[in-house]
């Protein structure tokens, strides 16, 4: 396929209260807790082959704020995976102003996820670049039948992910996480398509997250990662044993080579 391609796994640990989690369509009464050592579980996926982990804060992506004075459970295991697993950590929830910004990336983090403030407060996005650069910075495109979701996806707005994403790249953003809110959790499959077409029309390297059901998933997104399709973020399919890390990291990277 090419060398110039990346492809990355992002096996996905998402924290509530300082645990491991997944919710159900981003849903806080469907939550099933797999663990209460988020760094072991993030050595788990380093053991297994890991080159990146995505870390979500759900308790901020649904409301708390961040205190930079106070560590809360989640950001005390978020530093905890930064100082303990060498790998590069991409993070995102609740990231609503530039100090959250720069208080995670003190913690470690290589890459923040910003995406309630890229609808309501895009300027925060702008001067998170100019500060920041754009390697550490990328937007969540949350969608609810193609429109942007937002406040942990509880609210759903009138703007479209597409001219939300054009947006952000004419700003300079170069990266996106694209969640489809109704797969997510659900185990029900990748649009593969939906995600290379995101890609294109906006110009993004964007990474697909919602609904990994196997390594048929993994194989649908190789397909397009020439279109712009720069990886994709694995957590129920991993925490259910639906998909081997180590066995879909060697199909990325036979495909790859």
């Amino acid at each position: 396929m090419g060398n110039n391609i990346m492809f990355d796994i992002f096996p996905a640990i998402d924290l509530r209260r300082g645990k491991c989690v997944r919710l159900r369509q981003g849903d806080p009464n469907a939550e099933t807790v797999y663990g209460d050592d988020p760094v072991a579980i993030a050595r788990r996926w380093v053991d297994q082959g890991a080159t990146w982990l995505h870390v979500v804060n759900l308790d901020g992506a649904l409301g708390d704020s961040l205190d930079p004075e106070v560590l809360s459970p989640n950001l005390q295991a978020l530093a905890a995976i930064c100082n303990e697993v060498p790998v590069p950590i991409q993070f995102g929830g609740g990231l609503r102003t530039l100090e959250d910004i720069r208080s995670v990336l003190d913690l470690g983090v290589a890459r923040v996820v910003l995406g309630t403030v890229a609808v309501t407060r895009p300027d925060i996005v702008r001067e998170a670049l100019r500060r920041f650069g754009s390697e550490r910075i990328a937007v969540g495109l949350d969608a609810r039948e193609g429109r942007v979701a937002t406040h942990g996806w509880a609210q759903v707005s009138e703007v479209s992910v597409v001219a939300l994403g054009q947006a952000m790249r004419e700003a300079g953003v170069r990266w996106a996480v694209y969640t489809d809110i109704q797969r997510d959790g659900m185990l029900s499959g990748v649009d593969a398509e939906a995600v290379a077409r995101l890609a294109e029309q906006t110009g993004l390297r964007v990474i697909a997250s919602g609904g990994v059901a196997g390594l048929a998933d993994i194989d649908a997104l190789l397909s397009v990662a020439h279109r712009g399709v720069a990886g994709v973020i694995i957590g129920q399919a991993l925490y259910a044993g639906r998909v081997d890390l180590s066995a879909a990291l060697s199909r990325v990277r036979e495909v790859l080579r």
